[in-house]
């Protein structure tokens, strides 16, 4: 007799899911060599102290917790019962500026920026929950979690070559079928596109 497939629910990432959050991640090393959805939070590459040995993970992890504990990280955790399988990243464009610094997107010729700019930077799924549709549950709840914050233009990176990783950024296919129009090309596998709530 098979098992009924499972039902998703989503919750914010804060405080109170950071447990979620970590047991998620912990799961799975950190994802992304221990990055811990840290790297488009800091403004440019994470250095050590001069003499000192930095463990990346213990200090992205640690970087991200005081972040959610200050308000300053937001993120959609997609479940499967009391099983966190999934996360989505967002937040206001100064909560993300690794993207202000990237030579390609510094040399993009832009529409009008919006004074509410909001990012989606990324997407985990768990290995065992791969193509069930997680990402765009976790992206649907996003966008509301934003319409319900004020909204403003939303702007995502999706890629266009699927050796390129879509798992992290999403499909362009995903986007567009919620209303993301293509703005312009960010190098030779990554879209921007935008969309106003």
């Amino acid at each position: 007799m098979s098992q009924p497939p499972p039902t998703f629910r989503t919750r914010e990432l804060s405080p109170d899911t950071w447990s979620d959050f970590a047991k998620l991640f912990a799961k799975h090393g950190g994802v992304q060599a221990g990055c811990w959805c840290m790297f488009y939070h800091r403004p440019g590459p994470l250095r050590p102290a001069a003499g000192s040995r930095l463990d990346w993970a213990s200090r992205n992890r640690n970087d991200k917790r005081a972040l959610v504990r200050r308000g300053s990280s937001h993120g959609i955790l997609v479940y499967a019962g009391d099983q966190p399988v999934g996360s989505c990243q967002y937040g206001l464009k100064e909560e993300l500026p690794r993207i202000d610094a990237g030579r390609l997107y510094r040399k993009l010729d832009l529409p009008d920026q919006p004074a509410r700019l909001w990012r989606i930077t990324c997407f985990f799924v768990d290995r065992d929950y791969r193509r069930q549709g997680i990402a765009l549950i976790g992206l649907r709840a996003a966008l509301d979690s934003i319409r319900r914050k004020g909204g403003g233009v939303v702007e995502a990176y999706p890629v266009t070559n699927w050796k390129a990783v879509p798992i992290w950024f999403g499909s362009v296919g995903m986007f567009e079928g919620e209303g993301f129009r293509k703005i312009a090309a960010l190098g030779r596998s990554t879209l921007v596109m935008r969309r106003s709530l």
